[in-house]
């Protein structure tokens, strides 16, 4: 596969994490419930924001596209884990994702808890196997970039301070860090681990992670906006807002308000570009990236 456009790009790349998963995900198992029901959200779509950003990365240094798959395939299994347990009663206590129902709506709170834990673990089963590379300490480097951001010191610790601050007023700053750990920590754990398949220097690994963190910060804040608009939603399916909780998570546009919002995603996107600068134009489809996310109505 060759990155050229963007779209086409993110597509081919959402198309081979998809059958990927598909793949490795058995369709007949001891218990195929739970098997059914890592299934079930695994396989209902999304952007892949995460996975593409691997592939992207790895690709800047000439990486094999798909030698980069297990990984990046690993890399969006956590996100689906950690998207069933934000739906959960306990959490977020959302009854719908992406126009279908939440995973423990569909099933029930037991089984999306095991499935999002069962997609967890198996995400380093993926990871530590010779097929995610065959240097040993390449997949020990990928393990630890990843479990340590998706830990009580990034994605676990955000939304525990997420939870805390549930219709309460915070700061700007406790905002941003709230933001910085459960979205952001991933963002730069899935482009560090592109710049570690890719046998990326160190320079350029802090280039590369400088980037995700302020791209990850955009990402948010712009989710923050459409939230706050509801234009979050896709009009052909249901209308998840109808069915939301009343309680309200933590929104940087309540705390600063939307034009405040907007200019920070306009700074972030600039800082974001310019961490890039070193790769030149091996670069351009990252920048498009940004573009296209801060740009995007849903």
């Amino acid at each position: 596969m060759e990155f050229k456009g963007l779209q086409e790009s993110m597509a081919s790349c959402s198309f081979y994490v998809q059958k990927t998963m598909n793949e490795l995900l058995p369709e007949d198992f001891s218990d195929s419930r739970i098997v059914e029901a890592m299934r079930y959200s695994s396989l209902s779509g999304g952007k892949r924001v995460r996975p593409f950003l691997v592939m992207a990365i790895a690709n800047i240094f000439n990486f094999p596209f798909l030698k980069t798959l297990k990984c990046a395939t690993a890399i969006e299994l956590v996100h689906v884990y950690s998207l069933i347990h934000d739906d959960l009663p306990a959490m977020d206590n959302d009854d719908f994702r992406r126009g279908k129902l939440s995973n423990h709506k569909k099933f029930d709170e037991a089984t999306a808890i095991l499935a999002g834990d069962a997609l967890l673990t198996f995400a380093f089963e993926i990871l530590s196997s010779v097929d995610s590379h065959k240097n040993p300490e390449i997949r020990c480097e990928l393990i630890k970039t990843l479990s340590k951001a998706i830990g009580f010191r990034g994605m676990v610790g955000g939304q525990m301070i997420d939870i805390e601050n549930i219709d309460k007023k915070i700061s700007q700053e406790q905002i941003i860090n709230l933001h910085r750990l459960k979205t952001g920590e991933l963002f730069m754990a899935s482009a560090e681990c592109g710049a570690i398949l890719g046998g990326a220097n160190a320079q350029q690994r802090s280039a590369i992670r400088y980037y995700a963190h302020d791209l990850g910060l955009a990402f948010q804040i712009k989710d923050d906006i459409l939230d706050h608009f509801g234009t979050a939603i896709d009009k052909n399916k249901i209308d998840e807002a109808k069915h939301k909780k009343p309680k309200e998570n933590a929104s940087i546009v309540d705390i600063i308000g939307i034009e405040r919002a907007q200019q920070h995603i306009k700074i972030l996107s600039e800082q974001a570009k310019s961490h890039l600068k070193i790769f030149k134009e091996r670069a351009n489809i990252l920048n498009d990236l940004v573009d296209f996310l801060i740009d995007r109505d849903n």
